[in-house]
């Protein structure tokens, strides 16, 4: 019987396209790497490691609870897809290979930015009627406690 058990990571869309993502690129990588473009090492090794970093943070910012922690690790994804985009156009200037070429990929990285900045929207939603919540209950608390001894002293 196959196992069905999965992260909860694993169930989200984007993570999915990200992971998508990385497997275009490793061909992509293969084909550029025969190009023998100078100084393209470096772009390539910052694409890579952006990619892992995009899927990486949304990996974790899925596995935080507190909802502040969760925003910063799908803002960090967000904003390493939208590295991957630029090292693309860094590829392609480098004339590595053409702009049709990276146009795949490029769409896959807009769906990926796209779902991230909606997640953060949801959450930093979730964040701010959290906190004004919060701060509603404190000021609540606050009007419905007995003055302090200095305050009656000054009435």
């Amino acid at each position: 019987m196959p196992d069905t058990r999965q992260f909860d990571h694993e169930k989200l869309q984007v993570y999915q396209l990200e992971l998508e993502f990385i497997g275009w690129l490793t061909d992509l990588f293969v084909e550029v790497q025969a190009s023998k473009t100078p100084r393209l090492a470096e772009v390539l090794d910052q694409l890579d490691r952006a990619s892992l970093s995009a899927l990486l943070n949304t990996a974790e910012g899925n596995g935080r609870r507190a909802t502040q922690q969760r925003v910063r690790f799908f803002d960090d994804a967000r904003g390493s897809a939208t590295e991957c985009a630029a090292c693309l156009d860094a590829i392609v200037a480098k004339k590595a290979c053409r702009k049709e070429r990276v146009l795949s990929g490029k769409d896959m990285l807009l769906s990926v930015v796209s779902i991230l900045s909606a997640l953060i929207i949801r959450f930093e939603g979730t964040s701010v009627k959290s906190s004004h919540r919060s701060a509603s209950a404190a000021g609540a608390r606050k009007k419905s406690s007995p003055q302090s001894f200095r305050e009656e002293e000054t009435e």
